[in-house]
């Protein structure tokens, strides 16, 4: 007999394993209402992100149900990270053509993985026929006055990434089987697989960042953009140099040009991009012997926009939703 709506909720994502990924008392009731109830902590506010995932889009037409399933709630909960949010709860709209109970069975194990690496929890959510969609709404809490926001850079702060950048773009290269160089290694191919279908979004970094960063978001749509959105939000320019944006070893396999373009406008890393005053500097070799491989690229100073190796910046590229039609 197929399943109908409930019984697919019931079956694959009214799982312990899920509603109890986070363990915070903020949930004081998920699954199973109309709506859940939380609770945020005293002296805390609430943390919402929603992302929507379309095939084609923002996944490849080839998939693993499992890899898709933990890379939407990543890329939602890295909004949370860049907010220097805890996370707490999520919800799941999904949209499905048909029921298949071997994709969803992988699928929500993928989920439940994801959820279980970063402490959240699924509080709810929807589910409907048509094309596939993936909504996923993020909830997370920050105590008052601790959200890391784009605007608050200052003049002189230092300009720091949380991780190597391009391991997002060369990660599509392997899912998407482009003509890979000789010189990749299998282990470095996987690295670079996994880097782009399973994510970890920097909430703990981000937790460390709160009342110590001046300004952050995480890198989505490229370096150069994500860098400028924090330049705008700022009121200043950002100068970067090249020579210090980190690399993975994989991506050494590629020529430098390639390297060069998907460290800077790639997308697709989750990493933290945040501002430092230069009297916290100090904290950066704590934070890497805590495992985070923060490194300086630049600094904030007087004026406007992205400037990379002493040149103003004329077009950022990255990804933007719209952009033909906006530009035509």
């Amino acid at each position: 007999m197929p399943l109908g709506e409930f019984a697919l909720i019931g079956r694959y994502f009214q799982r312990s394993v899920l509603e109890q990924a986070g363990g915070h008392a903020a949930v004081a009731l998920g699954i199973g209402d109309d709506a859940a109830l939380l609770q945020p902590a005293p002296g805390c506010q609430w943390v919402i992100s929603t992302d929507s995932l379309v095939q084609g889009v923002h996944f490849p037409e080839q998939y693993a149900p499992d890899d898709l399933g933990y890379r939407a709630l990543a890329v939602a909960v890295s909004d949370l990270a860049a907010m220097a949010a805890r996370p707490l709860g999520f919800t799941l709209a999904l949209t499905l053509p048909e029921i298949d109970e071997p994709w969803l069975q992988s699928f929500s194990d993928g989920l439940a993985q994801c959820a279980v690496d970063h402490r959240i929890s699924l509080i709810g959510g929807d589910t409907t026929r048509g094309p596939l969609n993936i909504g996923i709404s993020v909830f997370g809490e920050v105590a008052v006055g601790q959200a890391l926001r784009r605007s608050g850079a200052q003049p002189g702060d230092l300009l720091c990434v949380g991780g190597p950048l391009g391991d997002g773009a060369g990660g599509l290269a392997v899912v998407t089987e482009q003509v890979l160089p000789q010189a990749l290694r299998p282990a470095e191919r996987d690295y670079l697989r996994a880097r782009f279908w399973r994510p970890r979004a920097q909430c703990e970094l981000g937790l460390a960042l709160a009342g110590v960063a001046s300004a952050g978001l995480d890198v989505s749509d490229g370096l150069l953009q994500d860098a400028g959105h924090l330049a705008a939000a700022s009121g200043l320019a950002l100068h970067l140099c090249s020579e210090d944006v980190p690399c993975s070893t994989a991506l050494l396999a590629w020529p430098a040009a390639q390297r060069q373009a998907w460290m800077l406008r790639g997308g697709d890393d989750y990493v933290l991009l945040f501002t430092l005053p230069a009297q916290q500097a100090g904290q950066l070799d704590h934070w890497r012997q805590q495992g985070w491989p923060v490194s300086v690229i630049g600094r904030a100073q007087a004026g406007a926009g992205v400037w990379l190796d002493g040149q103003p910046v004329a077009g950022a590229g990255g990804y933007q939703h719209f952009k033909e039609s906006a530009d035509g």
